[in-house]
């Protein structure tokens, strides 16, 4: 890899971790259950984010598939939530 690739490796994995810090920050003291949702629906796909930029920083595409299956499954999660949220809030089962 040449070096102005993996200096950008570096610099994304550093925005995409700071960035993940302030999520982390939103879903431990969001005011609402629903910031916290979509908070936890972020730090999901920003973990996805991370796995694929460190694969392509590695030289391991298998890792994109994890990648790829964990922003699946953290978005359905919210989906589901979402849901339960909905249905809570009119009073039906």
């Amino acid at each position: 890899m040449s070096d102005w690739l993996q200096s950008i490796t570096q610099g994304a994995l550093g925005a995409i971790s700071v960035s993940m810090l302030f999520s982390l920050h939103r879903l431990l003291r969001g005011p609402s259950l629903t910031d916290r949702v979509v908070a936890l629906d972020l730090f999901s796909l920003q973990t996805s984010a991370v796995i694929t930029v460190y694969a392509l920083w590695m030289g391991q595409p298998e890792l994109v598939d994890v990648a790829l299956v964990l922003a699946v499954i953290g978005s359905m999660g919210t989906i589901v939530i979402a849901r339960y949220l909905y249905s809570a809030q009119r009073g039906t089962p």
